[in-house]
């Protein structure tokens, strides 16, 4: 009774990313707030005679897009959206403030071991100004520039980090994949029934733009995923499945 029914919908999709080429599973979506489905099309007409009035319709450009909006973020998204490489290791420039021990030799002692190169030391009255001369060796700065004792001064290092980290690579030549998405949620009808409700595009391209936003105040930040829908190899672009339980 109810798959023939009036129904209506208040509930986000969860999807399911598949990747197009080798048809295996990409990522799991089931933290987004909103998932819309537009579908697209261009018409076209034939005129003739007084007036010019339409007389012919053609219809063709068929396709659409499925667009994603979700506070909760995942590296498995980031690599989704950019087409980036994902790595295990990264270096970045870390800041640390010390206090100094002594006034010829001032030996100060790092927190990791800085890649060779990459030690540079300030006051901190005088952070990023003029660089006070020193040595390096593993993880101890030893100042070679006189600074009175109890100085406090600032490091500037890079270190790598090879353990517990996922680092996405993006280039000027990363581009997403494509990937066949199934979603599925909930239909309710006039009669009350909750009806499954699926989803199929079957060659889905994200579109390569991203916007990471950090705030201190307001809601937390969300990120939109636009994918254009395409026609696969035997032209289907989109299904809409409604089940009856």
């Amino acid at each position: 009774m109810g798959i023939n029914s009036n129904m209506a919908s208040r509930e986000v999709c969860d999807l399911i990313f598949v990747d197009y080429a080798t048809k295996k599973p990409f990522l799991n979506l089931d933290y987004a707030n909103v998932t819309t489905t537009e579908l697209t099309g261009e018409s076209l007409f034939a005129y003739g005679g007084k007036g010019h009035p339409k007389k012919v319709q053609f219809s063709g450009e068929r396709g659409g897009t499925l667009t994603i909006e979700t506070q909760m973020q995942s590296v498995k998204l980031w690599q989704l959206i950019t087409g980036g490489e994902l790595n295990k290791n990264a270096k970045f420039v870390k800041r640390a403030e010390k206090i100094t021990a002594g006034t010829e030799s001032s030996v100060i002692t790092l927190d990791e071991t800085p890649i060779t190169g990459t030690v540079n030391v300030y006051a901190a009255a005088d952070d990023c100004g003029e660089e006070l001369a020193c040595t390096v060796a593993e993880k101890t700065v030893t100042l070679t520039t006189p600074v009175a004792a109890g100085t406090k001064v600032v490091i500037y290092y890079m270190t790598e980090v090879t353990d517990k980290v996922e680092r996405i690579s993006i280039k000027s030549t990363s581009f997403p994949k494509n990937f066949i998405v199934y979603g599925d949620t909930v239909m309710k009808t006039e009669e009350d029934e909750l009806l499954p409700y699926r989803l199929i595009a079957y060659k889905a391209a994200p579109q390569s733009s991203m916007s990471l936003s950090f705030s201190n105040n307001g809601d937390p930040g969300s990120i939109s995923l636009v994918c254009d829908l395409m026609a696969d190899d035997e032209d289907h672009i989109l299904d809409l499945v409604l089940l009856e339980e």
